[in-house]
């Protein structure tokens, strides 16, 4: 990779990213499938709030066009996530030859991370923060009749699941900045009153009430994350990759 000019990674850019497409529209193809399937395990959580308060499960849609729209965005942003680990091998590939040797051997632990991670911060809002704040919600305004549409309880799912499955993401981005340099341990640590600060600001706006339960369930893996995180930047920070190849060939 050192090696190659500038024109050959941009070339190289673009046949990463053509691959990565072409996977996504292949995981749009197989999600489209299950399209009404996917949708009856996101709607779970609202059904079971109704439910839970003796009101209409049955959720409403205003517009003949916004059930397939609906179903549409579902499929894309499901491919997305069933292409994943096929578009993070292209990350992987893009950016593996600027790597030591014996560092390349962390491809599979890249990919199996990074997907994890994501599928925890999902798992995480699904499980306990979005049923939670549903009950709170409706609970709050029993005395009106809801009229939940399917799109905007979609913009709603998308914004909870997909933003904690994005926020457990830290500790791969840490890794690359810190891979590339940009960040330290020492930074990091020296930084954490601003970056809790941080912290509570993204969980306040993420979460959906304004209560302060809901905002410190968000916040508190993140703190764990971004502690988690520090001790990867120390591992990859390039002094101490040298230091270990170092070590390695003495």
């Amino acid at each position: 990779m050192t090696g190659m000019s500038f024109l050959e990674h941009l070339e190289e850019l673009r046949r990463r990213i053509i691959y990565s497409f072409l996977y996504i529209v292949a995981g749009f193809c197989v999600c489209w499938w299950f399209h009404e399937q996917i949708f009856a395990l996101m709607q779970k959580p609202i059904v079971s709030a109704l439910a839970n308060h003796g009101m209409d499960t049955k959720l409403v849609y205003l517009n003949p066009t916004d059930a397939f729209n609906m179903y549409l965005k579902v499929a894309f942003l499901a491919g997305i996530f069933v292409a994943s680990p096929f578009v993070l091998y292209q990350v992987w590939g893009f950016i593996s030859p600027g790597l030591y040797r014996h560092e390349r051997r962390y491809v599979l632990p890249f990919m199996f991370s990074t997907v994890g991670l994501f599928l925890a911060g999902g798992f995480f809002g699904y499980k306990m923060v979005f049923p939670a704040a549903l009950d709170f919600l409706i609970g709050w305004s029993s005395q009106f009749k809801p009229m939940v549409t399917i799109g905007e309880y979609t913009d709603l799912f998308l914004t909870i699941i997909a933003g904690l499955g994005i926020v457990f993401e830290m500790p791969i981005l840490v890794f690359f900045l810190a891979l590339m340099g940009l960040i330290t341990a020492g930074w990091m640590w020296r930084n954490l009153r601003y970056s809790i600060l941080v912290i509570f600001i993204i969980a306040a706006i993420i979460t959906p009430t304004t209560d302060i339960m809901n905002m410190c369930i968000f916040a508190a893996p993140m703190i764990l994350l971004y502690l988690f995180s520090i001790a990867i930047a120390w591992f990859v920070h390039p002094a101490q990759r040298r230091k270990r190849k170092e070590k390695s060939e003495s």
